[in-house]
């Protein structure tokens, strides 16, 4: 979708010089030959360029790197597929379907095409108006250049930071949490109340929803929005459902809109987690719940905040007096085997029918069986009592487990995580309204400075976070390797070091754009946003290559000065780069307004390259012939300074 707009850009630089030609004269044939043979450097330059941008992206590690590789392989076999057909397959074409204006019919469209033309026109006047103040004004126009490099890192700043764009693809998971003391029959009202408050909002076709997990009092559900076009934003329902289900309570509900993709194996109740370390498991736990409530509280930035060790488990310590016990000839593990077979639901047997089997259990009635009070009727075999797995074969006399233990209510922690071989706490948290992670991450960091925790305590970005923040410490590398890239290619084309940068010197102009395209749209710069800057990269230094090779030529065969030359390649060019604009900006319109189930991850890469294309084509138009300009003048100075090598000093 994204090559369809760029890959008509060799294609259309051929069939303008081609026709340019006709409209002087030629033949079709001749113009074929000759126009394609003028620019047949530019497209190679232009297409092997593009290219190299994309080679970093193949060598990109982690999730960045699987994402993009494809993406890359993709558009490379496309531009180079392009490359050949339009130095083939269109001259052959326009050698056939071309003819002299003198002999075209005048059809239905001949006048909007002569409208067209004075619009071009009158575009092209105010276009060569605007290049000679540049050329008369070239320290204004570099002011203007280390401006937008400025202005370019200010609005990066500004543009929050995401790993991926928040999918709206109509599903919602939640967790649930409780108390793990809570009683089944409980915990399944509860689970009920909730289920109903979702199923009865408008934006929701269905509900399933289940107790259990891997704690006890927890619970999971699974939400089925409607279509997109006929409900809210998932988001929207969310926050419309959260304050309903917060007045449920004893029980805590976190919903969260279903991704594709996601970042890390650590799971939690929220987008996003934050794990802290320490050494002592006591001031581990302090620090994390007052981190925890401290986020808490700070409800702009910060939404389902949940922390995976903010409950203990409550336990029965069953102390038994060893004497008594030996004296009845009862031992520990006795007393635990039965302890098991009341309250541990022991498999006994399983019976076998003609399609199914059934598993039988021994267990203490339910309703006996509620509270620690119910220790109070287990009694124990004793006086030679056969005792077999903790079952009385031949019971002769019973005794209370009263008579020989006491039992205290205590707690402890319910699970004690640890990461790297550290016991670890995770909070898990969604960050509100427009915010982004990179916002939260500089509040956590805020908030962990003033609350003072210990030193031995540290934390770090886990699971999509943490990925996010690899991805992000990598992005300047990955960058300067494609700049670095192009440098190389355009240095070997070229075979010259000076003109490469005038290309480069196109790139801040479509950054600034890009950026600025995001901010505006309410967009965050992530890894969709990074695939469009490096296509942007790519894109918008054709202009400076078709103005360059023009300027060359010009120079060397013709012997014009450099704003001569410049000025003229950059007005005999300025049909084709118009163009070539127009087609890679409206080939991603339709991703920049894109709506319905995955538009989250389209819109960024439009966005950011009809942004960048709009700013460097007002931009860089002005700004590339003065550096080329200048760039040419200095190359003339240091010329006319460096010693002549055949010059010789004679002492007589």
């Amino acid at each position: 979708t994204v090559a369809t707009g760029f890959v008509v850009d060799d294609a259309i630089v051929v069939l303008e010089n081609i026709t340019r030609y006709i409209e002087k004269g030629m033949s079709p044939l001749e113009a074929a030959l000759t126009g394609t043979q003028e620019v047949g450097f530019t497209i190679v330059s232009i297409s092997i360029s593009l290219v190299a941008v994309f080679i970093p992206l193949l060598f990109a590690g982690g999730i960045p790197g699987k994402l993009m590789a494809e993406f890359a392989v993709t558009i490379t076999l496309a531009v180079l597929i392009s490359l050949v057909i339009a130095l083939t397959t269109t001259p052959m074409l326009a050698r056939i379907l071309l003819r002299p204006e003198a002999k075209l019919r005048v059809g239905r469209f001949h006048k909007l095409a002569d409208a067209l033309e004075r619009c071009y026109t009158f575009v092209h006047n105010r276009y060569a108006h605007s290049l000679d103040w540049a050329l008369a004004n070239r320290g204004a126009v570099l002011v203007l250049l280390l401006g937008s490099v400025f202005l370019t890192g200010v609005i990066i700043t500004k543009v929050p930071k995401g790993f991926m764009p928040e999918q709206d693809n109509g599903s919602v998971q939640g967790g649930i949490r409780a108390d793990r003391s809570i009683s089944f029959d409980t915990m399944s009202a509860k689970l009920t109340q909730i289920a109903g408050i979702i199923r009865v909002d408008p934006a929701v076709r269905n509900v399933i929803a289940f107790t259990g997990g891997r704690r006890s009092g927890g619970g999971f559900l699974f939400v089925n929005l409607k279509p997109v076009l006929q409900r809210d934003p998932a988001r929207v329902v969310i926050a419309r459902l959260r304050p309903k289900l917060s007045k449920i309570t004893g029980v805590s509900a976190f919903l969260n809109p279903v991704q594709d993709t996601q970042g890390g194996a650590r799971g939690g109740n929220a987008s996003f987690q934050y794990t802290l370390q320490g050494d002592d498991d006591a001031e581990l736990m302090r620090s994390a719940h007052t981190l925890t409530d401290a986020m808490k509280r700070d409800k702009i930035l910060f939404t389902d905040v949940d922390l995976d060790q903010n409950d203990s488990a409550s336990e029965v310590y069953v102390h038994i007096n060893h004497d008594k016990a030996a004296d009845l000839g009862l031992n520990n593990r006795t007393i635990d085997n039965i302890l098991y077979d009341g309250f541990g639901q022991r498999q006994i047997a399983v019976i076998y029918s003609g399609i199914n089997q059934y598993h039988v259990v021994m267990a203490t009635d339910p309703l006996n069986a509620r509270s620690p009070d119910a220790l109070a009727n287990v009694y124990l075999p004793v006086s030679g009592t056969a005792i077999a797995n903790g079952i009385s074969t031949a019971p002769r006399t019973m005794t209370p487990l009263s008579g020989l233990a006491n039992w205290t209510l205590g707690s402890a922690e319910s699970e004690i995580n640890h990461q790297n071989g550290s016991p670890s706490a995770t909070i898990s948290f969604n960050v509100a309204g427009t915010k982004s992670i990179s916002d939260a991450g500089i509040e956590i960091d805020k908030l962990s400075a003033s609350l003072s925790l210990p030193a031995s305590v540290h934390g770090g970005f886990a699971g999509t976070a943490k990925t996010f923040s690899d991805t992000f410490k990598t992005l300047p590398w990955l960058i300067l390797a494609a700049v670095a890239v192009i440098y190389l290619v355009l240095g070997i084309l070229y075979e010259d070091l000076v003109h490469p940068l005038t290309v480069l010197s196109t790139l801040p102009s479509a950054a600034m754009g890009g950026a600025f395209g995001l901010l505006v749209g309410g967009l965050q710069f992530d890894i969709i946003a990074i695939v469009g800057l490096l296509l942007l990269i790519g894109i918008v230094k054709k202009n400076a290559i078709m103005m360059i090779d023009f300027a060359i030529v010009a120079r060397r065969d013709r012997g014009l000065s450099a704003p001569a030359a410049i000025r003229e390649a950059a007005l005999m060019r300025f049909r084709p780069i118009l163009m070539t604009t127009l087609a890679a900006g409206l080939g991603a319109l339709p991703l920049a307004i894109t709506f319905g189930d995955g538009a989250e991850l389209r819109r960024p890469l439009g966005v950011i390259i009809i942004g960048g294309l709009i700013a460097s084509q007002m931009i860089s138009l002005l700004t590339t012939p003065v550096v080329y300009v200048a760039l040419e003048n200095m190359r003339t100075r240091r010329r006319r300074t460096r010693p002549s090598s055949s010059s010789q000093t004679v002492t007589v």
